[in-house]
């Protein structure tokens, strides 16, 4: 029973490496599919004939959407390999290897936590690309129809996406701030169920994470608001 079991366990690890392994491939593509999506539409702006339209990438965006499901999936599964990893180092019998068992099971979770943050890192990132470039290029497209194409008009569209670029930036920045205070917590966790008095380390973690969301809100709403206001000038 204790070699069955023991199989059970290398199963699961096989299982999880595999996955792993799979992710790490698909969040390079997806990295470098982001990338050239913005040096693509860096490259239209950088055209020299000022009525080029900006027509949407149609075979990127439906690259980006098959494997966003892709790399979804695969998070999903490595999800369920961990649940079960987690349910085995809890059966009757096992006792002995705990320790060793917990060891490999949090390796495995930091690594499905690196890569969904990863992910969601990139996939912000492709979006936030694209709402920018649908954003100008529609109002490229209402400056050429209106025949109006003066210095009024290019220094608004300068400024409005110098606006949004701090904006994404300070957001990707609190985002990353945040997904890094969320893993410590998670470990933070672990100890102050053995030592009450990480409790109180753990208290103030939080109230750092709710500053940093009001800061991040702040941020996005005063863009917002600078933005209006230039538009309606």
């Amino acid at each position: 029973m204790a070699g069955g079991n023991s199989n059970y366990w290398e199963d699961l690890r096989k299982q999880a490496r595999q996955l792993e392994n799979e992710l790490d491939l698909k969040l390079v593509s997806f990295s470098k599919l982001c990338t050239s999506y913005s040096s693509s539409r860096d490259g239209r702006r950088g055209d020299s004939s000022d009525t080029t339209p900006l027509l949407p990438n149609s075979t990127q965006d439906r690259m980006f959407e098959t494997m966003s499901v892709e790399i979804e999936q695969l998070l999903a599964k490595l999800t369920g390999v961990n649940d079960k990893m987690a349910e085995y180092t809890s059966t009757p019998g096992v006792t002995s290897l705990n320790a060793a068992l917990m060891h490999t099971l949090q390796r495995h979770r930091d690594i499905l936590q690196d890569y969904t943050h990863e992910f969601h890192k990139t996939k912000s990132n492709f979006m936030a690309i694209r709402e920018r470039e649908d954003l100008l290029g529609s109002v490229r497209k209402d400056i050429d129809g209106s025949g109006v194409n003066n210095r009024r008009t290019e220094l608004f569209l300068k400024e409005h996406e110098h606006l949004r670029n701090i904006a994404m930036a300070t957001k990707e920045n609190m985002t990353s701030q945040r997904g890094l205070l969320k893993s410590i917590q998670s470990r933070v966790n672990t100890l102050a169920n053995r030592f009450p008095a990480i409790n109180n380390l753990i208290q103030r973690i939080n109230l750092r994470k709710r500053r940093d969301s009001l800061i991040l809100g702040g941020v996005i709403g005063i863009c917002t608001i600078l933005l209006l206001l230039y538009a309606f000038h």
